[in-house]
């Protein structure tokens, strides 16, 4: 297993190479053309799934709507793919092939944290802008990297809605078990909820960390039990949400409210688990009910897009296909603002990009991250996915607490 600081170090050791060759301005036959490594294989193959779902869905939509006007002419757009096997190294060599090689104008980011950090650092070394929806952790940040931007909120900030949910029910929650898997992103998580919960209150009783790849985690949920909590949230994602609440019910863990920060909101944690899914909160980028109106281009509200790819893909959109959506609009907006596709120009509209979308607020500090947009709470009640946090877009009351395993 490559190790984060194994990663970093060979991430930033790119950044201190001279660019070889600058990127095309001019996009051939009029085609601007973005480079995408995504995971195919490996642990976050389905998470790379819906990630391509929401690049696609950009795409035909703006392909079947006259493409994006810029300087006075009108593109088409394409995206080139490649199975990064949820690797980090693999990740920054294929998007240094795309830049290099293949002479893509612009890249969309991988799935995960590590992967989009070591991409970042390819980025960074060719002045080539990287838009990405699906790498919350703040460390890809604090590089001082001026080509990477994330349409989507930090990863410390993904479980404090459950948080907030749970502190407003008449049975408030006391304690919280925090457990984690061992990754960029799922440590934020943690450590963001864990802060979180100290700073309202409430006690945490137990925090840990279990390996990334682990396909065991029983004496983890042993613990947790002994711990009684009253809350449990995990950072990690649909593989660990999945082993994790599976053995749960196998160990009669009773809790007030479980919750994940990735798994609750794809249709395969439904479906794998059943009625044993119900009651499951999930922290979310986005949801159907967000009650956004965005600007003239694309699908102006989250219902609108809800219903239109659900048509095209056959099932309703999870966070994931929505803020890959986001991730290429707002490469569109900056495209349209700049006038241009110098890569330099359009680096400088992404940082000054502010216009709200379908999926909320597209708008970066200055590390590149958008920490304007807010996070809600998904909940999986009777088999259905419904917003429950916070009020202003939520379709349904929490189902709290949770009952007994033998009573859902």
């Amino acid at each position: 297993m490559i190790s984060f600081r194994t990663v970093v170090s060979g991430a930033l050791a790119l950044t201190c190479v001279v660019a070889l060759s600058p990127l095309p301005t001019l996009a051939a036959d009029n085609t601007i053309v973005f480079g995408a490594a995504l995971a195919a294989t490996g642990r976050d193959a389905r998470e790379g799934v819906l990630t391509k779902e929401g690049y696609e869905f950009w795409k035909d939509y703006v392909n079947a709507h006259g493409g994006i006007k810029t300087g006075g002419k009108t593109y088409k757009v394409d995206i080139q793919y490649a199975d990064d096997e949820t690797n980090a190294q693999t990740s920054a060599k294929l998007v240094e092939k795309f830049i290099n090689q293949d002479h893509v104008n612009f890249i969309l980011g991988p799935y995960g944290s590590a992967t989009s950090f070591a991409s970042a650092a390819v980025t960074e070394r060719y002045k080539v802008p990287m838009v990405e929806g699906n790498g919350s952790s703040e460390k890809i940040f604090s590089q001082g990297f001026k080509y990477i931007f994330a349409v989507l909120s930090p990863a410390k900030r993904y479980l404090e809605g459950v948080i907030d949910m749970a502190l407003h029910q008449k049975v408030k929650p006391k304690t919280v078990a925090i457990v984690a898997a061992n990754d960029l992103f799922s440590t934020e998580v943690a450590s963001g909820a864990a802060a979180y919960a100290t700073s309202h209150g409430m006690t945490v009783v137990y925090n840990n960390k279990y390996p990334a790849d682990t396909t065991d985690v029983s004496s983890i949920v042993s613990a947790i039990k002994a711990a009684n909590p009253d809350l449990i949230l995990n950072g990690g994602h649909l593989q660990d949400a999945l082993l994790l609440q599976k053995s749960f019910k196998e160990q009669n863990v009773l809790a007030k409210a479980y919750a994940y920060s990735v798994g609750p909101d794809t249709p395969d944690f439904r479906k794998a688990l059943g009625n044993d899914a119900n009651y499951v909160f999930g922290g979310t980028q986005w949801s159907p009910t967000a009650k956004y109106r965005g600007a003239p281009g694309f699908i102006s509200t989250s219902a609108e897009y809800a219903k239109q790819f659900e048509k095209k893909y056959g099932h309703v959109p999870d966070y994931h296909n929505a803020e890959s959506s986001a991730t290429c609009l707002a490469f569109q907006y900056a495209i349209q603002n700049a006038g241009s596709l110098d890569p330099q120009k359009v680096r400088d509209a992404l940082a000054a990009l502010n216009v709200v979308t379908f999926y909320g607020i597209l708008k970066f500090d200055d590390r590149g991250i958008n920490v304007f947009k807010p996070m809600a709470v998904n909940q999986i009640q009777k088999g259905n996915l419904v917003t429950v946090w916070p009020s202003a877009v939520q379709n349904a009351q929490p189902a709290y607490p949770a009952p007994d395993w033998s009573k859902r």
